[in-house]
């Protein structure tokens, strides 16, 4: 009996260990108007290169955390398991293909360019064939990538591997800039990168933020960095052209960043509240109960004092939550108010190194 009663709870257990491997997370971040919202990282490794995990693990971690698309960029120049994983630079992506398709998962064409600084490391996705970057000279592994339609993009340059000391933009960087062989910039790589948001804002790069995972990915209840793109379908011609348009946003721990153009519909699209008026007059106190449906918590500070009521300095609009926002009337004016507009700072949406996103809630009163 106690040995059936045993076999029962390992079957018990092998099938809870099934239905989680089965599960699927969501990421709650809202589309915008005119696109989608996909979740996407962009950058990570495998055996082929100096990962340790096969191509189709990328696929099935990818789908367990709800992304949209990943791109498998192994290394074409560092390969340490080569002399155990024999096979050309194209793969990783051929391996992971299949189950990618079946999985519904977005799968782009990449590899990394792996060079000392300068220029550093550099992806190239949307490739069509990854052996033909396999080349002596720098500038022409990348004028190759640029010729397949790559978009390329610059890998972690705050890494303090290769630039331990200032964080710097070289000539070469200018070159390929110049001529159409830089397009992104890696804002965040498992860690923010000011200089990089810099440049992003200073030369209209588009901002990227991705895991560069080599290991088994382990979110807990996290999440890994993500480049939000804002693509008009869910497709990879969709991605590629929206990158390419620099309409991304880069989403890491409780932090989103990018241009003020995409995190304000975002903010806004996040939130829920009732528009019905208000009716605030002096010393009277009327609530707005806001409902937070993303995964983003977000933290406001008062820019400046409401005309004719009170609002809190700080408030936080917990994600999933319905969070309370209290005004109280402070002047006789207010009862002839039409709207009341509340000027907040978002301290974890940022549009540059010094910078936050401003937004205004706008309530009728009238």
């Amino acid at each position: 009996m106690m040995k059936r009663l045993g076999f029962i709870i390992v079957v018990l257990f092998l099938c809870s260990e099934l239905l989680n491997a089965q599960a699927r997370r969501i990421i709650n971040i809202p589309n915008i108007e005119g696109y989608k919202t996909l979740k996407c990282d962009l950058h990570m490794h495998t055996v082929f290169s100096d990962g340790t995990v096969w191509p189709t693990v990328r696929i099935e971690e990818a789908w367990a955390e709800g992304l949209d698309a990943i791109s498998i960029t192994d290394h074409i120049e560092y390969r340490p398991h080569s002399i155990d994983v024999v096979a050309d630079h194209n793969r990783s992506y051929d391996l992971a293909k299949p189950l990618a398709d079946q999985s519904e998962i977005l799968l782009i064409k990449g590899a990394e360019i792996t060079r000392s600084m300068p220029p550093g490391h550099l992806n190239a996705l949307f490739i069509t064939n990854a052996n033909l970057l396999e080349l002596e000279d720098v500038q022409d592994a990348v004028k190759e990538a640029r010729d397949q339609g790559a978009f390329i993009m610059w890998n972690h340059p705050c890494w303090d591997a290769q630039q331990p000391d200032s964080v710097l933009w070289w000539e070469e960087h200018s070159n390929f800039f110049e001529n159409d062989m830089l397009h992104g910039i890696e804002v965040y790589n498992w860690e923010y990168c000011p200089e990089a948001m810099n440049w992003a804002n200073e030369k209209n790069l588009t901002m990227l933020g991705n895991s560069d995972v080599h290991g088994p990915m382990d979110v807990n209840d996290g999440h890994r960095p993500l480049t939000l793109v804002f693509a008009k379908n869910r497709t990879i011609s969709g991605i590629k052209e929206a990158l390419f348009d620099r309409r991304t946003a880069v989403y890491f721990d409780n932090t989103i960043a990018g241009r003020s153009q995409f995190l304000e519909p975002l903010f806004f699209e996040s939130l829920e509240y009732n528009n019905a008026p208000l009716k605030l007059k002096n010393k009277e106190t009327k609530v707005v109960n806001i409902t937070n449906n993303s995964d983003v918590d977000y933290e406001l500070e008062l820019v400046q004092p409401g005309v004719g009521f009170d609002a809190p300095e700080n408030i936080t609009l917990k994600a999933h939550h319905v969070s309370a926002l209290v005004l109280n009337g402070n002047s006789d004016e207010i009862a002839s108010t039409t709207n009341l507009n509340v000027y907040y700072r978002v301290k974890n949406m940022l549009t540059g190194v010094d910078d936050n996103l401003v937004v205004t809630l706008t309530f009728r009163n009238n």
